[in-house]
């Protein structure tokens, strides 16, 4: 089973390359879907095009109000008198008699579409009003030219004076027109009869299948003289659309090619490095010791900060499993030589039995003696050595004196104070104490008869020599004496661990340790933060 469903279980998980083509298709899919999307704009339009006919049909209407007032046209000729302030049309009507303005109030979510336009009744037009609307006919046939609006003007009985093929006709009987006739402001939408088959496309809007008809009263002093009537087919989106289908089919192309790029920009950057570094975990989890080394490619900074961080742990593991597998080899020649003396001993007294003397009984039972005492040194220098690479730094302070103070008094050697006696380490006197006992009982196996210690801070940094005047180290061994178990007094009881202790507890402390050269004897220079 491969390591990382272990650790995943069995809950299903969707693939990298699944979610990021999942987000691609969305992200391509978004500009179509948004066509279905648009009703807010498509009122917007609605909304825009009756303000526009406002805007067309006040122009209009203050024309016509002129022309009444011009022709004289006595009051009883007028129609129904304006509301005021208060009346049905007061959400239209500013009190200020002098500012009326009206807002656009069609909605394409929520109004009601009106079937088409009726068809206009006869009637007859009033001379008067005729005459004015023949001078207007001009005018509005020019702005219809320009605005592509419908225009149709009204005398006060609803009957069209102006408007191309309705003229002298009644539009009195049209909901927008009636209520203008009583004098408010009237809108509508009407299904629209197109002038030709509308393209497919166009189903999805229904802003595409409506007209916008507005009716504004003409006011002369107060009465109604007549009504334009304004109709127009607002603008739609999928009309400019469908007009600029060449531009929309390379826009889609445009947007494909550009995801396709984003998939491949991601996949080199992102998805590949992610599989290789999984394919080169698992090289490593193998025991491929060669896939230990950098990507071909990283793609981005994070990737390549991911993967040197990755490598260097798996680097920093296996040497940790190579040095534990060498450390657990030499525990188990260490201990096996004793084990197999007092086992090979033992077997000796028990079978010679009588025939054997004492003195040959008691030469064996020394023999097993001593050896159980090596074994038992070697595994409590084993406990030190562990607790030296696991120690966690007590925050504690000390100095040499102080530390020196805490050995025990050894008529063999002498240890003298150079400088720097009374400086203050960042380390425990305990542990301190642990390390100059080490080096003063490495000392004294080699002939020393005096350890000297200087102390100094340049830098911030506590640095210490521990010179002896012994035999010093061979060349040969300079190279080795840090290593566990290595040792040249095995026959005096050495075990190879002191110096190695040492380098546990000054790592564990930030510091280090190391061999210089000196003219007699043995250096040793160690480095710890000064507290």
């Amino acid at each position: 089973m491969r390591l990382t469903s272990k650790w995943i279980g069995r809950k299903w998980r969707p693939r990298l390359a699944t979610v990021v083509v999942a987000i691609l298709i969305l992200v391509m899919a978004l500009p179509l879907v948004g066509l279905f999307f648009f009703r807010l704009y498509e009122n917007q339009l609605i909304r825009q095009t009756e303000a526009e006919l406002i805007a067309q049909g006040a122009a209009i209407a203050a024309i016509y109000a002129q022309d009444v007032r011009d022709a004289g046209i006595a009051a009883e000729k007028l129609g129904a008198p304006m509301p005021g302030p208060s009346g049905d049309s007061s959400r239209n009507v500013n009190p200020d008699p002098l500012y009326r303005p009206i807002e656009p109030q069609l909605d394409l979510a929520s109004d009601h579409v009106l079937p088409t336009r009726p068809a206009a009744m006869p009637g007859t037009a009033d001379p008067a009003f005729a005459a004015i609307g023949a001078r207007l006919s001009g005018i509005l046939d020019a702005t219809q030219k320009t605005t592509l609006a419908g225009f149709r003007l009204l005398d006060p009985r609803g009957v069209v004076i102006a408007g191309r093929d309705e003229v002298g006709q009644s539009l009195g009987e049209v909901e927008e027109v009636r209520a203008a006739l009583a004098g408010r402001y009237a809108s509508a939408l009407r299904l629209r009869i197109p002038d030709q088959p509308a393209p497919p496309l166009y189903s999805v809007s229904r802003g595409t299948r409506v007209r916008v008809f507005v009716a504004l009263p003409v006011a002369v002093d107060g009465q109604v003289a007549g009504v334009v009537y304004v109709s127009r087919t607002p603008n739609n989106i999928i009309k400019h659309l469908y007009g600029e289908r060449g531009k929309v089919t390379l826009a889609a192309i445009a947007i494909l090619g550009g995801t396709l790029l984003i998939g491949l920009v991601f996949l080199r950057t992102v998805s590949r490095p992610i599989y290789a570094l999984i394919d080169r975990t698992e090289r490593i989890a193998a025991g491929d010791r060669a896939a230990i080394r950098p990507l071909d490619h990283h793609g981005t900074r994070e990737m390549a900060e991911l993967s040197a961080a990755f490598l260097d742990m798996a680097e920093k593991l296996q040497a940790r499993s190579d040095s534990i597998q060498t450390f657990a080899t030499h525990v188990s020649h260490e201990l096996k030589s004793p084990l197999t003396a007092i086992q090979g001993a033992a077997e000796l007294l028990r079978d010679s039995g009588a025939a054997m003397d004492n003195t040959e009984r008691r030469r064996f039972s020394n023999n097993i003696v001593t050896d159980a005492g090596r074994l038992n040194l070697l595994v409590r220098r084993l406990l030190d050595l562990a607790r030296a690479e696991n120690l966690a730094p007590s925050g504690e302070s000390t100095s040499i004196g102080a530390a020196l103070a805490l050995l025990p008094v050894d008529n063999r050697l002498a240890v003298r104070v150079e400088a720097g006696g009374d400086l203050a380490l960042r380390m425990s006197a305990e542990n301190a104490a642990i390390v100059l006992a080490n080096l003063i009982d490495n000392s004294a196996r080699h002939g020393a008869t005096l350890v000297s210690i200087a102390a100094a801070s340049p830098g911030g940094k506590a640095i210490i020599l521990v010179s002896d005047d012994g035999a010093g180290i061979s060349p040969s061994n300079r190279a080795r004496i840090f290593e566990p178990f290595f040792t040249t007094r095995r026959s005096t009881g050495g075990t190879g661990m002191g110096l190695g202790i040492v380098l546990a507890l000054l790592k564990a402390h930030d510091g280090m340790i190391a061999l210089v050269d000196s003219e007699r004897g043995t250096r040793f220079e160690i480095i710890l933060p000064v507290a």
